[in-house]
């Protein structure tokens, strides 16, 4: 009697191709690249005449009222249950960095910030590996480690102070803030990738905005001089122009390009724009004066590198 003959196992599938980015997604790419870099130019010239508070809760306050029409007529269209997500995102990826870069931004140079915000990409990754089930390789844990050691080259020995202090590497460490605040945009850029996907993206960043803009206005209001600096102090309504035009354009428009660019990719693609916000921040501060020196360029190198590898890494 023969042995029954077993089924033949049918051809293991061909691996799927990775998919291609959208060529719109490049371009949403590059525009908010340079948006943001002049970010940390902007911030620098509202620094003249307004606190680090006073900036980031204005800064809040002008995105939250651009968005206020929008706002209240989509808000009624968002589920219950994604407004505690929306409030996180809002919370860490759009409250406390305000207020934190604008701090950072008193003693550390406008360029060295713009390069530290390169870290966003790297945090992407570690708090989607801790909160979100993405995979955490070997090449990308050494990408994490690399732009990791670039700060602390940065920091150590490559301070440079703002216009608030003389030159020195204590300054540097003012970029911890930096740092803090990039922890906080990677958690909010997976939120809004996995718990907020279907929303548009105008609908998350103006209903987001109306979460947060209500305490930061009441803040600048009632709890700052701003107004007094407003009406007595000179040149206070040109920083107030500078910060009109970091809200309306950082904030606001950046923000909705942010999501739109994250449900037309990845979250890490998305983060990538932090390759060319450095050659951008750099820009602008070389064009006003900062000093640029070897330990600022290796410091940055060694950080692009790492968000290299943790790209390229499969």
């Amino acid at each position: 009697m023969s042995l029954p003959t077993l089924p033949t196992a049918p051809p293991a599938p061909a691996p799927a191709a990775p998919a291609r980015t959208p060529a719109a997604a490049w371009g949403l790419l590059l525009v908010l690249a340079l948006i943001w870099g002049t970010s940390f130019i902007l911030m620098k010239r509202g620094l003249v005449v307004f606190s680090a508070l006073e900036l980031g809760a204005c800064r809040v306050s002008v995105a939250a009222l651009l968005l206020l029409p929008f706002a209240l007529r989509h808000v009624g269209r968002v589920e219950r249950s994604r407004f505690k997500w929306l409030a996180l995102s809002g919370v860490v990826g759009t409250l406390i960095p305000a207020f934190l870069f604008a701090y950072a931004e008193t003693r550390l140079a406008s360029g060295l910030a713009g390069v530290l915000n390169a870290l966003t990409a790297v945090f992407v990754l570690l708090v989607g590996a801790l909160l979100f089930g993405q995979r955490l390789t070997g090449a990308r844990a050494l990408g994490v480690g690399l732009g990791l050691l670039g700060t602390v080259v940065l920091m150590a020995l490559g301070g440079s102070g703002g216009d608030a202090t003389p030159a020195g590497a204590g300054n540097a460490w003012y970029g911890l803030y930096i740092v803090a605040a990039t922890v906080g945009y990677g958690l909010s850029v997976n939120v809004i990738k996995h718990r907020l996907g279907g929303l548009k993206p105008l609908t998350v960043t103006a209903v987001l905005l109306l979460l947060i803009g209500g305490p930061a206005l009441a803040y600048l209001l009632l709890g700052t001089a701003f107004l007094h600096k407003l009406a007595t102090v000179p040149g206070a309504w040109a920083a107030f122009g500078y910060i009109a035009l970091l809200a309306t354009l950082s904030t606001a428009v950046a923000m909705v390009l942010f999501n739109k660019l994250i449900q037309q990719s990845t979250a890490l693609f998305a983060s990538s724009s932090t390759y060319l916000i450095p050659i951008v921040a750099l820009g602008w501060g070389a064009l006003d004066g900062e000093a640029f020196n070897l330990w600022h360029a290796g410091g940055m190198a060694i950080i692009l590198l790492g968000v290299f590898i943790v790209h390229r890494a499969r």
